[in-house]
């Protein structure tokens, strides 16, 4: 991999598992299963995504007149999208641990 792309603010990484839960495997393999478990997490991710729009354009006049992002906004913002990826990688099967419910 390219060094310079190494060198973000963000990184994501994801831990190779010692071993993976069967029963999490086949929901995995029937594809409707995996979505209906994550349904709480959807119904509060469309609000979170609805707030995350409206912060990011807010913060995009804010940083177009100050040229700075304010850090609770940004805050915000990297928050909801730890969340989704938290989410994607429990859909995609890239961990067993199911997504908690905290932008944390």
């Amino acid at each position: 991999m390219n060094d310079s792309l190494q060198d973000g603010p963000v990184h994501f990484e994801v831990d190779y598992p010692e071993r993976s839960d069967r029963l999490l495997a086949a929901c995995g393999i029937l594809w409707f299963v995996k979505p209906l478990l994550l349904l709480p997490h959807l119904v509060v991710m469309w609000f979170l995504g609805l707030a995350m729009a409206v912060v990011m354009w807010i913060s995009y006049w804010i940083v177009l007149f100050t040229g700075n992002y304010p850090r609770g906004l940004f805050d915000f913002v990297v928050s909801v999208q730890r969340w989704q990826n938290r989410m994607t990688a429990w859909i995609a099967g890239l961990t067993d641990r199911y997504p908690p419910f905290r932008l944390s």
